[in-house]
């Protein structure tokens, strides 16, 4: 069973042919999808497409590039969304001081928003972060200790050391197509000391196509060409890749069914 744990499928990129997209991908394969919320006014179009099919399940939650339009935002308005059955985590939210298209102080405000509604909820943590290393590892460890919950660093490309704080955290990692790039070194080789029961993959698609798929639109059916990087950064099969990151995913999205 191969899982895509991050995909967008409400994006205008899949509009025109969104069912045909759902139907490559599991014919390549893949048998769980999770498609994520970037912000609440996108909400009900995220989890109307949860809704209509049975392998795909959905998140709640507001990117940081769209914090500044969420200034005060409450964890209790996160946790109104986050009751549905196919509501499964959290986010993406977190910290990007790359772009800085929201203010750094109200990234910090919506973010901390979000940790709190995981701790509240138990549905795990769905974290982007870029640019933002130190931030990123106060606020997640000075969570943590007044309250544990779960988290995943979405297609990580930060710093050894955030990795390794996080990491002590109980985070898990997800792997992108960024882990194909010629360029990606780095990446690789904080791939290779990640966890090895906590790492899975995603596209992030329409976003991050892998090699030899760079400069298309992205989208599920091209998550093998991610678990084959994988697998080879780490010295696994691709069947033993499958199978790590089949068990990770639904060790941290516990409410998406194994059958």
């Amino acid at each position: 069973m191969l899982i895509d744990s991050h995909v967008n499928l409400h994006a205008p990129a899949f509009a025109e042919d969104r069912a045909e997209v759902i139907a490559r991908a599991r014919q390549a394969g893949v048998a769980r999808m999770l498609t994520i919320c970037d912000r609440l006014s996108n909400f009900s179009a995220v989890l109307a497409i949860a809704e209509a099919e049975p392998d795909i399940w959905c998140t709640v939650g507001v990117h940081p590039h769209e914090a500044k339009d969420y200034e005060g935002l409450q964890p209790e308005e996160l946790l109104n969304f986050a009751k549905g059955e196919r509501v499964v985590g959290i986010g993406e939210t977190g910290l990007d001081y790359h772009y800085d298209l929201s203010p750094r102080e109200q990234q910090r405000s919506v973010f901390a928003a979000h940790i709190a509604a995981a701790q509240a909820s138990g549905l795990p943590l769905v974290v982007h972060t870029r640019e933002a290393d130190a931030d990123m590892g106060d606020m997640l460890e000075a969570a943590h200790r007044t309250q544990p919950f779960k988290l995943l660093m979405h297609c990580y490309t930060s710093g050894a050391e955030l990795a390794r704080r996080a990491a002590a955290l109980g985070a898990w990692f997800s792997v992108s197509g960024i882990a194909t790039f010629k360029a990606a070194e780095d990446v690789r080789k904080v791939i290779a000391d990640m966890p090895s029961d906590r790492i899975i993959v995603e596209t992030d698609c329409p976003y991050l196509a892998p090699a030899p798929m760079r400069g298309r639109r992205n989208e599920p059916a091209y998550l093998s060409h991610i678990l084959a990087k994988l697998a080879e950064v780490r010295g696994w099969s691709l069947a033993e890749a499958e199978t790590r990151t089949t068990e990770a995913f639904l060790a941290l999205f516990d409410k998406v069914s194994r059958a």
